[in-house]
This record gives C-alpha cells, sequence and structure tokens, in this order.
C-alpha cells in the first residue's frame, strides 16, 4: 500500500505515520518526492485491510494499492528515476555509468594496470572478479580474498570505485569490507538467501538477469534486495538463452525500455556476456546508449590473450578507449551524461 501524505508534513509527523504502519505488522518505507512524501507499506498483503486505519490520520491524505508484485521496485510507489552513486559513478536520472575491467583479476600488476589506463580512457568504476562461479570445476576459480586485497590495491592507485562479484550469503561482509559495490550474478538472480543477506549489508548492489529469467521476475529478485533496507539497487541486463547459437547468449535490448516503464530502478547493459565476442561488443554499447540505458559494463583485459577467462569477449584496452569516444558523441544526441 502507498501512503501519499499531504504536502508540507513535518518530519515528526511522518515518522509518527512510520511508527504505526510498523505497529501494524508492515515494513514502512518512506520516499521523499519533489513535492511531497508517501510512504510505502509492505507485507502480507491479507493484512494490508489493518491500513485502512491510517485514512483517519489528519497528514494522511490518501491511500493507494500497489498493483504490482514488486512493490518497492515498482514506479507505483516512486515515479521518479532512482539515481544510484557509487563515489564518482552515477547510474540513472540521465547519466550514463561506465564499469570496465577484466573478467577476472589475476596478478596485481594487470587489474592495476587496468585500472589507471580504464580511467584513463574514460571508465568511472572499475570491475573485476575475485570470486568466480565457473560452468566447469576445474576452470580458474579466482583468486578470493587476495583478489579482493588486490582490487583494493587498484582503486588506491587509480581512484576508480570497484564492483565485485559475492556468490555465498556467507561471504558478502568479506566482499563488502573491500568492495564499494556487490554485484550478483545471473546464476544467484534467485538465491533469496543471497539477496536478502547483501540486501541487509547495504552496499550498492549490480543485480544481473537471470539466462532464463523473465522480466518480471529479474524486479521480484530486485524486491528481496530492496525489502532488506537498500535503496541503491542498479540492474544488469546481460543476455538471456535463446534458441540462438550465433552469441553466447541474446541480448535482450527490449528490457530497457521496458523496466523504464515498470520501475525506478537504473538498467545498464553487459554485451561482454551476452554476445561472448569482442567485436559485437561496441555496436550493443551504442544501442544500449540510444535505447536509453543507464550505463554499460564491459570487460576490458591488457593482453585478452593470455586471460584466464573469458578473453575472447574482452576488449583491448586501446579499443575500450575508442568505443567511448564514440560514446561521448553519442550522449551529446540523448542528453545523458557521462
Amino acid at each position: 500500500m502507498i501512503i501519499v501524505l499531504k504536502k508540507g508534513c513535518k518530519k515528526k509527523t511522518v515518522e509518527a505515520v512510520i511508527k504505526k504502519v510498523k505497529e501494524l505488522g508492515f515494513k514502512a518505507h518512506a520516499i521523499v518526492g519533489v513535492e511531497r512524501t508517501v510512504i510505502g507499506a509492505v507485507g502480507d498483503d491479507r493484512d494490508k485491510h489493518l491500513l485502512s486505519a491510517l485514512e483517519a490520520v489528519p497528514c494522511v491524505e490518501k491511500l493507494v494499492p500497489i498493483l504490482q508484485p514488486y512493490k518497492l521496485a515498482s514506479k507505483e510507489i516512486r515515479r521518479e528515476p532512482t539515481v544510484v552513486k557509487v563515489d564518482g559513478a552515477c547510474f540513472g536520472g540521465g547519466h550514463f555509468g561506465v564499469i570496465a575491467g577484466p573478467c577476472s583479476v589475476e596478478t596485481e600488476k594487470q587489474i592495476v594496470e587496468t585500472a589507471i589506463r580504464v580511467k584513463k580512457a574514460g571508465a568511472r568504476m572499475l570491475r573485476g572478479g575475485a570470486f568466480k562461479p565457473r560452468t566447469s570445476p576445474y576452470a580458474f576459480q579466482g583468486l578470493e580474498e587476495e583478489g579482493l586485497k588486490l582490487l583494493a590495491a587498484a582503486r588506491k592507485e587509480s581512484g576508480l570505485p570497484f564492483v565485485t562479484e559475492v556468490i555465498n550469503p556467507e561471504d558478502v561482509e568479506l566482499v563488502g569490507d573491500y568492495a564499494d559495490a556487490l554485484q550478483i550474478g545471473a546464476r544467484n538472480v534467485q538465491n533469496f538467501a543471497l539477496l536478502r543477506r547483501a540486501g541487509k549489508f547495504g552496499k550498492p548492489i549490480v543485480l544481473k538477469r537471470g539466462m532464463s529469467t523473465t522480466i518480471q521476475e529479474f524486479l521480484m529478485s530486485a524486491e528481496y534486495v530492496l525489502s532488506e533496507g537498500c535503496k541503491n539497487v542498479i540492474l544488469c541486463e546481460r543476455g538471456i538463452r535463446t534458441f540462438e547459437n550465433a552469441t553466447r547468449n541474446t541480448l535482450d535490448i527490449s528490457a530497457v525500455p521496458v523496466i523504464h516503464e515498470r520501475s525506478h530502478l537504473p538498467i545498464i547493459i553487459d554485451p561482454s556476456h551476452a554476445t561472448g565476442v569482442r567485436n559485437y561488443v561496441p555496436p550493443l554499447c551504442f544501442a544500449a546508449m540510444a535505447c536509453g540505458a543507464d550505463g554499460i559494463m564491459v570487460e576490458v583485459h591488457p593482453d585478452p590473450q593470455k586471460a584466464l577467462c573469458d578473453g575472447p569477449q574482452s576488449l583491448r584496452i586501446e579499443d575500450f578507449a575508442a568505443l567511448v569516444v564514440q560514446l561521448r558523441k553519442l550522449s551529446k544526441f540523448n542528453g545523458k551524461k557521462m
């Protein structure tokens, strides 16, 4: 239920309504808009009739049912787009954030060199895997905590905040103590224990769409994170599994306008995992900006031929720099801020 408060409500009045919502057995999420404040009351639908008592509170203008199953992620509760800020990187509300870096952290030289050079080329955030969920148990699984330390060293040298994947619920605190943002990968999009734990931790979340996840299921996964108090969620479309085998996955570019219509959360595109082929990455980055995406996440490696993970889809640093130049030109036409 959305509790719409009258204009000019004071902070103490808002707090009193929130207290009442909690007393009725619901979680209260206050959203301060340009003109007025609304409070999202989230809980068991079977008890929503209890909220009708709030209509008698003087500062309450009206109660509005939330029709979508994803309550906090829905545009019904927040019309303005959410802007997620991770240090100097911004996503949403007209901002186009650029995240770049290798699939996995391999050595200190590799990650530090990449961080410095992608920042110079125009990246606002570094990506790199310390824990790697791989299809094969024999493939490189990442350097784990040592990889987190190397990412922290790269942040210190370059000034770029970094996002890295967390795989297990019990590792959320470990990864979160190092990282500026936590990534929840496609294989874990419906790992509800992980979603809840990450949401409680409070760091910004980059949530990737699963290979067979519908848009509604995707937004319901975001709802798990939001319901635990984390307001900074960035959705990431990284391709879905279809009958087509010319690319690694099929990039669902239509997910961008659909999600913008249904949700206030920012959505970015990962063309590297969508295609698995570096030559296809730049055109899909241009498509991402053209269709209104709030950023991109691309894999970049100083020497893709020697990469321990996903070398064929990784851009060379000079190619990434050329890509950003073209994106800046395109941003002038659609008003995106890079």
